[in-house]
């Protein structure tokens, strides 16, 4: 029977209760234990899906074409298991779903309730589909106190309750701040949190600090004292270099150790750290370093480009080398020339996006690519920002564009009207509401022989996960790729475009998929380990 681990935050957000719950599960993995991962999201959107990546980050699109949490990323990133549907949900989801049973009359009449129509559908949520896993591990969000998290909190205390005894564990994540001018780290954020925790009648069985300098002795003891928990269940969560350095970190601080005791484990493996023992030395042990542009619209929030950030540290790692990000509001390069700006990179990304604001400056990052031979990416948006480009500058259609900034006379992007998922044929108008409407998840793509993308992927039929609205149209091909722009990849029914590279070109492809999503430190994706590698052959020549 699975046991649950409920991670909880407290103090302020962003303190990286994803990350924390991504680390433990890759040690109790490295223990031999098979893991799942869930995270409980309290605000009302449905999902993420429409929300503004400048306020809540990237949205990370699984297989199956659910618009998750970023931290879902995490997740698969540090257990190397893809995540579904049924791992992210939010108050948004939850109350639609009772909303529909109460409307066709699914409760007999009886009057909905917070306790325990809402509570039943959260802990539904949390029990389904465990069977084949030794640890679940549960994150919700936001912090302990935050009102639209009670129902969530009320459910997983209900379920320490409910569950067989010794089978629920609750890790609560706070802050321990250094004060300089006292000259001390202070205990009363986290005692108070604990104090807001256990007044909605949850105790924590152990305490991530999160903290800047070691915890003294005393302090570690005053907190267990005030906080009601063992000494040895205050676990200092100090910063680190990078974020693969974590998992060693907590092992090294007993994390594991005393979640397994908690449970009364005591004959449990040691864990096999030597894969993240050699992703640690990889990254801070680097043979060289690049220095990668990225040209984006959220460049203010870079948690927006979250797993494209973290794949081109998996090219890194690929390629022995450190990759210095430099990030770029494309904005810029409408009004200012590019060149100073990206004479000292040795690759050139341009990322997925919505909306007209910002493209100019991305086409003009896509041309300053393609004239100056830098490696160039184009993810997505970025892709359909190398074909309007290409489309304008070396096809001679100067007018150029797509249908998603408004109607054009050369539409080179044009919305999806209709696609195949499997067997099934989707449909949408420009009038169709914009949650839930894009062409999500995996599809699989042919890629042409002989091509560069299919001697990257060393295979010509590959699955990528997908979403957009728009797709370049097919009835420009024959002149792009007349132009020196291939189209490489093709959806199986030869549709849709997939992928475009230049054969004019070192190294410059564009994909309408996002490559990040599935990327990982032991297994960095394709793409990512070939662009990294040509920007290490860029770098020496400049």
């Amino acid at each position: 029977m699975a046991r649950y681990i409920f991670i909880t935050g407290g103090v302020v957000s962003s303190l990286g209760k994803g990350l924390a719950s991504a680390a433990l599960g890759a040690v109790l993995q490295a223990r031999g234990y098979r893991v799942r991962l869930r995270k409980l999201d309290p605000y009302l959107n449905v999902d993420p899906g429409t929300m503004s990546p400048t306020q809540h980050g990237e949205v990370f699109v699984t297989d199956d074409g659910a618009e998750t949490d970023l931290d879902l990323g995490h997740y698969e990133r540090f257990t190397g298991r893809s995540a579904n549907q049924r791992d992210n949900v939010t108050t948004g989801r939850i109350y639609s779903d009772i909303i529909a049973k109460e409307r066709r009359g699914d409760y007999l009449g009886g009057t909905v309730q917070v306790i325990p129509h809402v509570t039943n559908e959260i802990k539904d949520f949390v029990l389904d589909g465990n069977e084949d896993y030794d640890f679940v591990l549960c994150e919700i969000g936001g912090t302990v106190g935050d009102i639209e998290g009670l129902p969530f909190f009320e459910a997983i205390r209900q379920l320490g309750n409910e569950l067989p005894r010794g089978q629920a564990l609750y890790i609560h994540l706070t802050l321990m701040p250094y004060i300089p001018s006292a000259g001390e780290l202070k205990t009363k954020p986290t005692q108070h949190s604990v104090k807001e925790l256990r007044s909605i009648g949850i105790a924590p069985d152990i305490l991530l600090v999160r903290c800047d300098r070691p915890i003294p002795d005393g302090e570690r003891k005053k907190l267990s004292l005030f906080c009601n928990v063992r000494e040895s269940a205050v676990i200092q969560a100090l910063d680190v270099a990078s974020i693969y350095d974590v998992p060693m970190a907590y092992h090294k601080e007993g994390l594991d150790t005393e979640v397994l005791s908690a449970f009364g484990i005591t004959d449990a493996p040691e864990p096999d750290m030597s894969k993240w023992e050699e992703i640690s030395d990889r990254i801070h042990n680097p043979e060289g370093e690049v220095n990668i542009a990225i040209v984006g619209k959220y460049t203010g929030l870079k948690d927006a480009y979250k797993s494209l950030s973290e794949a081109l540290v998996h090219g890194g790692i690929a390629n022995k080398v450190k990759v210095n990000i430099k990030w770029i509001d494309s904005e810029i390069f409408e009004s200012a020339d590019p060149a100073p700006y990206l004479e000292s990179v040795h690759g050139i990304i341009v990322p997925g996006g919505f909306g007209s604001r910002g493209t100019a400056g991305k086409i003009n990052a896509a041309q300053f690519a393609r004239l100056r031979r830098v490696p160039y990416l184009g993810i997505c948006f970025g892709m359909q920002m190398a074909c309007i480009e290409a489309a304008r500058n070396t096809a001679g259609i100067k007018q150029a564009n797509s249908t998603e900034f408004g109607p054009t006379k050369e539409p080179i992007v044009g919305l999806m009207t209709e696609w195949l998922k499997g067997n099934e044929k989707l449909e949408r108008t420009e009038k169709t509401d914009l949650g839930g409407t894009m062409r999500l998840g995996a599809y699989p793509a042919h890629l042409a022989k002989g091509s560069r993308v299919a001697d990257i992927y060393g295979t010509t039929r590959i699955v990528e996960r997908h979403r957009h609205r728009y797709e370049v149209n097919m009835a420009y091909r024959k002149l792009l790729e007349k132009n020196g722009l291939l189209f490489s990849g093709m959806s199986p029914d030869g549709e849709l475009p997939e992928i475009v590279e230049r054969t004019d070109h070192p190294w410059f492809i564009g994909v309408q998929f996002h490559p990040e999503l599935k990327s990982r430190p032991f297994e960095p994706h394709p793409l990512f380990a070939s662009f990294v590698g040509a920007a290490v052959e860029q770098s020496r020549l400049v």
